[in-house]
């Protein structure tokens, strides 16, 4: 994917309007980027995003009535639907995990640095996600306090994957970016880059955070699995 043309659109979702205001500052100052939009709640946010059409909403979790879960799931299931990076107070969010199941496609904290803020916005409108190795974690903890993986019966399309894929699929699991891919299957980032595409678009999927959660409930990769299988 490449980041939608003109300055990227942005939506601002939080119920403490001193970070709202924060956020926006900081934005307002990047070249390529336009706040178009806030929000107090999930409900506002809802009516702002038909209005301003957003690329990106910046949606903090816990809000007064409609919390950032709900908003999201009903965002991302619009069309044209903007990509929501959720906002916490620390990386390791009870809620991370359903976020991510409600279409989030990455997470900020509050105190993320102003040039790394600017630079997260630019690569979720490009189409990438956000998902550090910290996240990456928390998603496999929370997911082993479940019941564990679903049977691939549940997932036919996996097995539209080439065995390459497949591979790709599972570092992409353990929280690995296309360049630490592409040094531990001995490929070029561009033909890592390639896979991905594939990966997705055989699944259905929207982004590589939705390919981490699959792989997790459909049981390409296991909670303690530390490297690809490149046999």
């Amino acid at each position: 994917m490449t980041t939608p043309p003109g300055p990227i659109r942005v939506l601002v979702v939080d119920d403490q309007e001193l970070v709202r205001s924060g956020f926006c500052v900081i934005l307002d100052t990047a070249e390529d980027i336009t706040v178009v939009g806030e929000a107090a709640n999930g409900e506002a946010a809802l009516a702002a995003a038909v209005g301003c059409r957003p690329d990106v909403v910046l949606m903090d979790i816990r809000m007064p009535g409609m919390d950032g879960l709900e908003a999201t799931r009903l965002l991302t299931g619009s069309a044209p639907a903007p990509r929501v990076v959720m906002l916490t107070t620390f990386d390791l969010d009870e809620y991370v995990y359903e976020a991510l199941r409600a279409g989030a496609s990455g997470f900020l904290l509050k105190d993320t640095p102003p040039e790394q803020l600017v630079g997260a916005i630019h690569v979720i409108a490009a189409g990438e996600a956000l998902l550090s190795p910290s996240i990456t974690r928390r998603v496999i903890s929370e997911f082993v306090k479940g019941t564990g993986p679903k049977p691939q019966a549940q997932f036919p399309r996996l097995q539209d994957l080439t065995a390459r894929e497949l591979e790709v699929m599972k570092a992409i699991a353990r929280g690995l970016s296309n360049a630490e891919i592409a040094k531990e299957l001995f490929v070029s980032e561009t033909t890592v880059k390639t896979h991905v595409a594939r990966i997705l678009m055989k699944l259905g999927l929207r982004d590589r955070v939705q390919a981490v959660v699959l792989a997790y409930e459909a049981g390409v990769v296991q909670p303690g699995d530390h490297a690809v299988e490149t046999h």
